[in-house]
Formats: C-alpha cells, sequence, structure tokens
C-alpha cells in the first residue's frame, strides 16, 4: 500500500513539475477581431502542432459586436527555452503579443549581414518596446529585420531589408518586446467575402471586377495611392489601350512593370503590333518579329522614354500616358530582357529600392498578368493595403498567398477581361 502511494505521489510530483514548475512558460496575448480574422484559430493551430507543447487558455473575452474586439490569454509551455521560443516565433506571425519586457537589440558586426538570432518581420503593423515605450515600425515590409536608433531625443524603428544593414547599426533580435497586431476584420457585407479568398475560375468575375472598382474609389476618397503592376499579356491581348485610359483618367498613381510590358507597349504604339502580331487583325505581319526590338533601338538613341515623348518619336500608348500624366513607374529588369530600354533597372538591388521608395501612401494594388513582379511587390506591401491578383494561371494567385501576402484576394481569369470590365466601371459607368 505504501509503494503504491509512493508512486501515486511520485507520478503526481513528476506531473506538476512538468507542467507548472519545470517547463518553461509564457502568457500570450490576443486581442482585435481575432475570431472572425481565424486569429485565433490560427494560433491554436500552431500549438498542436508542437509536439510537447501544452497551453491553457486563461481568459476569453468575444466581443458582441462588429466594432467590439475580443481579448484571449493562452499560457504556453514548452519542453525547453528553445522549443518555447520557436513556438513563440510562429504565433506572433499571426499576431500574439507577449509580456511586456524590452525588445533585445544587438549590432550588425558586417555590412550585408542580420545578427543570428534577428527578428524576421511579416507585413502586419508591428511596435517594437525600447525602454518602455511601444514605437511603431516604419515602413512594414515582411522578410526584414527591424533596425532601432534615436533622432531628436525619440526612438524610432523601421524596417531593413538584409541588402541595406550596415556595420554598427542596432537590430532586434528574438521576439521579446514585440506586439505584431492581427489582421483587419473583413468587412463581411462585401462581394470578396461573399466570394472567398479561396482560388477558383468558377466565380462571378463580373462582380469581382465590379468590387475593385469600389475599392479603388474607397482609397481614391481616402487619398491613397492606387498601384497597378503589369505584364505583357495586358499589351499582347489588346488591353493595352484601357490601362492607357486608366492611367489618363487618374487612376493609376504608380506603375510597376518589366521591360517587356513597356517594350510591347511601346511596339504597338509605333508599329502597331505586339510580339510582331497586329493588334488590329490579330495576325503576324512580315518581318514583325524585328518590331520590338527596333522600338527598343529607338528609345534608345532618343535616350529614355520620356526624352522619345518630347522629340515627337512616342505618340500614344501605356508609357506615354505615364509621362504626360507624370505618373511615376519602376521597370524591373531581368536575365532575358532585350536591350533592354534605357529606363529599365538592371540591378535587383536598386529595383527593390525604386519599388520600396513608391510604395508608401498606397492603399489599393492591381497585379494583372506577372508572376515574377506581382510577387515581388507583395513582398513589400503592408497587409493593409487592399491587394488584387489577376492572372489566367491560378498557380500565379496561389505564390503570392503562399509567400505571405495573405491580404490579397485572387480573381482567374483573362487579363483583357479583367481591364475592359475595371475600366468600364471606372470610366464610362462613374464617368471618372
Amino acid at each position: 500500500m505504501l509503494i503504491k502511494l509512493y508512486h501515486s505521489f511520485e507520478a503526481f510530483v513528476t506531473s506538476a513539475l512538468r507542467y507548472n514548475f519545470v517547463m518553461p512558460s509564457e502568457m500570450i496575448y490576443l486581442q482585435g477581431h481575432v475570431i472572425d480574422s481565424l486569429t485565433l484559430s490560427k494560433v491554436l493551430d500552431v500549438l498542436s502542432s508542437y509536439e510537447g507543447v501544452e497551453y491553457k487558455i486563461q481568459r476569453a473575452e468575444i466581443g458582441h459586436t462588429r466594432q467590439e474586439p475580443s481579448q484571449v490569454e493562452i499560457l504556453v509551455s514548452g519542453e525547453t527555452e528553445e522549443q518555447l521560443a520557436r513556438v513563440l516565433e510562429e504565433v506572433q506571425q499571426h499576431g500574439a503579443q507577449f509580456s511586456h519586457s524590452d525588445a533585445r537589440l544587438e549590432t550588425a558586426s558586417q555590412d550585408g549581414v542580420f545578427p543570428e538570432d534577428f527578428y524576421s518581420t511579416t507585413n502586419l503593423e508591428t511596435f517594437v518596446r525600447v525602454e518602455g515605450q511601444w514605437v511603431l515600425v516604419e515602413n512594414i515590409e515582411m522578410d526584414t529585420g527591424i533596425r532601432v536608433w534615436q533622432e531628436a531625443g525619440q526612438w524610432r524603428a523601421e524596417t531593413i531589408p538584409m541588402a541595406r544593414v550596415h556595420k554598427g547599426d542596432r537590430l532586434v533580435v528574438g521576439h521579446e518586446g514585440l506586439r505584431v497586431l492581427p489582421p483587419q476584420r473583413r468587412d463581411p457585407t462585401s462581394v470578396f467575402a461573399f466570394m472567398g479568398s479561396d482560388v477558383s475560375s468558377e466565380k462571378p468575375k463580373e462582380n469581382a471586377v465590379r468590387g475593385v472598382a469600389q475599392e479603388v474609389r474607397r482609397a481614391k476618397q481616402r487619398g491613397e495611392k492606387i498601384l497597378f503592376v503589369g505584364g505583357p499579356a495586358i499589351v499582347h491581348t489588346g488591353a493595352g489601350p484601357y490601362l492607357e485610359q486608366l492611367i489618363r483618367r487618374g487612376w493609376i498613381d504608380v506603375l510597376f512593370a518589366g521591360n517587356a510590358l513597356a517594350a510591347h507597349d511601346i511596339e504597338s504604339a509605333m508599329y502597331g503590333t505586339s510580339l510582331g502580331v497586329s493588334l488590329e487583325l490579330g495576325s503576324p505581319v512580315r518581318h514583325g518579329h524585328q518590331h520590338h526590338i527596333r522600338a527598343i533601338n529607338r528609345i534608345r538613341a532618343a535616350g529614355s522614354i520620356q526624352a522619345s515623348v518630347e522629340q515627337n518619336l512616342l505618340k500614344k500608348g501605356v508609357m506615354h500616358a505615364c509621362i504626360e500624366q507624370k505618373i511615376p513607374f519602376v521597370l524591373a529588369g531581368s536575365i532575358r530582357d532585350d536591350g533592354p530600354l534605357p529606363d529599365v533597372i538592371t540591378d535587383a538591388i536598386e529595383a527593390q529600392e525604386a519599388m520600396r521608395s513608391l510604395v508608401p501612401g498606397v492603399g489599393v494594388a492591381i497585379m494583372v498578368a506577372t508572376t515574377l513582379h506581382s510577387v515581388a511587390t507583395g513582398n513589400m506591401l503592408p497587409a493593409s493595403v487592399s491587394t488584387f491578383c489577376v492572372d489566367s494561371d491560378a498557380d500565379t494567385v496561389i505564390k503570392l498567398s503562399d509567400r505571405g501576402s495573405h491580404q490579397t484576394f485572387p480573381i482567374v481569369t483573362d487579363c483583357h477581361f479583367f481591364m475592359k470590365e475595371l475600366a468600364l466601371y471606372l470610366i464610362d459607368v462613374w464617368k471618372g
């Protein structure tokens, strides 16, 4: 009997030591619209996926109206400090907050290299705690570090890409002293909530395009910029004039593209072809395969796209509209580019920096028929930017979501249809 009691007591003590005294623990906090944004579900999925991790919901206050936030406190325990750190780092990506300790800062030991345990950012609004003060992280962007410095007696923080790190920069390491806000609640009455965010070609496309147009109008009313990211298929399919009119009517404020969209837009303006195919007849023309390279050569001779407009060499098209309307654009090059046009930025890091400089103030991003430029731009956008990715290939929009741009709404359709309908709703219907 005594032996049995001893073993029962031993098991009790072992259990108590494991779950209450030995296992490192941390209280995590969730606040906001954590139910309908699925933040709570995502956090619990993460906690459940780790063998040996225990958690207990200590407090849960669920908001009863669309304006009232919810608050949840969860005690998380891991078998080791290392395991707990991994768990906390992962749930933090979904907006979990921790104890109110200051962030740990380490100094970069060399240019272009983060400290080993650097904090890797999400695209969600983030704050860092320095000397007891919560400081907003400026220019939030995923997959970067956080640099902290003092300016005029005030602490400041910003995201910083790896390539821009300088020896001596103070960077956030670990997960302490960070607050990541969960995604904003989506309007359940919008067309996008009704259609869902799953990728499918079997959805009412006109409703989706109308919803995009409504978001554009709302962003404009708020004084925000509209970013358009486009691929050459826009020109190939004959949709270039729709994009041109959207730019001329003031619905596009920034353009990101590659050499191809600009080159074929200029080819179509000079020769009436795209990739040597007549945009009017839809059939190849004699020696048409030379048109794009001859168009590039003319612009290079002029010195720039703007110079070709000033010299009356380029008289219409998307790039002509950008020059006339003073719309800033970034043409980021690739290894396969012909020419390229003199305005194309061939250094990838320089192109990234040029794109980053134009992201602040963007409220809506529309990405059409370009996988690489869509993913690159998506990586730079805060989660607060309404993002629409349009492509006839579902893989493109899936790649964007998989990379962490969870705010992206996918539209699987032909780019000509999308551009035509968008121009209809923004220009013809509303007389923009």
